[in-house]
This record gives structure tokens, sequence and C-alpha cells, in this order.
């Protein structure tokens, strides 16, 4: 398993099980792809990757799908949820230094 990479983030799942285990199709899946609400990785031969939250995601967008919401207005909640996750790591980051500073830890 690559270092530091859950089990849930890791790209292994193939197109096919992911249509399966979703019950999207997979030009629904590459519909979702080109509009930016999910991102998979290609393999050598460049076959699309995802990963259990990749699953996740899509359920979550079909979901909002069915219930009227358009995939522009999932890919602002998307790109507001980003930016506040981003927030919190560097209030937490900020608060690390801080408390290493007071009490003189130092970083390797």
């Amino acid at each position: 398993m690559e270092h530091g990479t859950s089990y849930k983030e890791r790209k292994v799942i193939t197109i096919g099980v992911v249509s399966e285990l979703t019950g999207l199709s997979e030009r629904q899946i590459r519909y979702y792809e080109e509009r930016k609400l999910i991102f998979p990785e290609r393999s050598p031969r460049g076959n699309r990757k995802y990963s259990f939250a990749d699953v996740e995601q899509l359920v979550d967008i079909a979901n909002k799908r069915e219930e009227g919401v358009q995939t522009f207005e999932i890919r602002q909640e998307m790109l507001k949820e980003k930016k506040k996750e981003e927030a919190k790591n560097i209030k937490k980051e900020m608060l690390r230094g801080q408390i290493n500073a007071r009490f003189g830890v130092q970083k390797n």
C-alpha cells in the first residue's frame, strides 16, 4: 500500500465495478468526470481508476441529482467544502506551530 494513503483513497477500482456498485451507467460516471465532480486516475494503459471515496462521492452526486440539484450547484458546493477544509487545516497547522513555539518543540 502507498505510504500515507488509506485504502479508501487508493485508486484501484475500474469504471465497470464502480458502475455496478453505484447503479450509474459508465456514461453517467464519465459525464460527472467531465463536469469536474469526480477525479479518477489513469492507469498506464489509460483506464480510469477510482477509489472507495470516489464511489461514495458518486452515490452522493447521484442522490443530489435525483433531488433535482444541478451539476453546477454540486460543483460549487464541493468547492466551498474544499475551501473550508483547507482553512481548517491551515488553522490546525498554525495552532500546532504556536504550541511548538511555546513549548520549544523543534521540527525535524
